[in-house]
């Protein structure tokens, strides 16, 4: 028999509606409780947050730290804040000379307005990679097209090697002599850089820099290009030795100027000198003959070195007459 309460309802329907009231509070603390977690934002030092509300960005969040949206009607979109690298392909492209190079690049950049980067490119970064591949492929094109394949390979580093003819010459070998010298350039990466321009800011991004990994040629030039470098660094190895035998000869020709000079100069003195030491002999003679005293003694020692010097070698006989100051000593009939 079905028992009722006082306010007659079924005792057991009663139950019922005591188990049915349990059930729905757990489901609320869950719902709670994922509605708290699931409203919380955290924003990184490297990203930007923009909240959407139906498809339209209502904030954007661009500081690191908590924030908070409505849960179910508000998503959140991460975009990255930090410093991107996005190597790209390798890519043909042809000089003003109608040569054919290959280069391989990398462009460094970042997204500057996360709005307009939203906007333009739906949030995604690969949309953004390729737009950057187009925009640099062009500026590539365009600034490698108006140079010459000599002078792509020499301002990749922003120096260039150019030859200058020197005011020497070498009049003996009739060759003229010139010169290399290093000038400072606009690298290549700056010559794309002001091709690239502005363009980009449409997007909301910025390219800081596109860097040329490497610059090759296909391999059927490879070997046509080798050749005419190696002759032109033969040509220069001739200028040089060249201008250095210029520079010995000069440099010879100098010293033995100098030489002569130093040898004509030290002649002259040497005939001053000797003019001073006749005219001191001429002196001290002119004074010994004026004193009879002295003039005796000079002839009797001049005499002795005459006979000294007649007296050299061996077997010698020396004739003396009788009234010479040297026989004289010798028989001791001195006056």
């Amino acid at each position: 028999m079905e028992k009722f309460n006082s306010d007659g309802t079924p005792q057991n329907e009663g139950g019922k509606n005591r188990k049915k009231r349990k059930f729905p509070v757990w489901i609320l603390l869950i719902l709670v409780v994922a509605a708290g977690l699931s409203s919380v934002v955290v924003t990184y030092d490297n990203q930007y947050k923009l909240i959407r509300q139906f498809g339209k960005v209502q904030r954007v969040i661009t500081t690191s730290g908590l924030s908070f949206k409505i849960p179910v009607l508000e998503s959140v979109d991460t975009i990255p804040k930090e410093i991107l690298i996005y190597d790209l392909p390798a890519s043909d492209v042809i000089t003003s000379d109608k040569k054919t190079m290959i280069v391989d690049s990398y462009v460094i950049w970042r997204v500057t307005d996360p709005l307009k980067f939203a906007q333009t490119l739906s949030y995604s970064v690969a949309n953004a990679e390729n737009r950057i591949d187009t925009i640099v492929y062009n500026a590539t094109k365009n600034t490698i097209s108006n140079m010459t394949q000599d002078e792509v390979i020499r301002s990749r580093d922003g120096k260039m090697t150019v030859t200058v003819e020197s005011d020497e010459s070498v009049s003996s070998n009739d060759i003229a002599i010139e010169k290399t010298e290093v000038v400072q350039i606009k690298s290549l990466t700056e010559e794309i850089m002001d091709h690239i321009g502005t363009v980009y800011e449409q997007y909301g991004i910025e390219i800081q820099t596109v860097e040329v990994k490497k610059l090759d040629l296909p391999d059927d030039n490879k070997q046509a290009v080798y050749n005419r470098m190696i002759s032109e660094r033969e040509n220069i190895a001739a200028q040089y030795t060249a201008e250095g035998e210029s520079q010995a000869r000069m440099i010879k020709n100098t010293t033995d100027k100098e030489v002569s000079i130093m040898k004509s100069e030290a002649a002259a003195q040497a005939e001053e000198l000797k003019a001073q030491g006749e005219a001191e002999y001429m002196r001290i003679l002119s004074n010994a003959y004026a004193d009879e005293n002295k003039s005796d003694f000079y002839n009797f020692v001049r005499s002795l070195d005459a006979a000294k010097q007649s007296m050299t070698g061996s077997d010698k006989t020396l004739i003396l007459p009788a009234d010479s100051p040297i026989a004289r000593i010798f028989t001791g009939n001195n006056p």
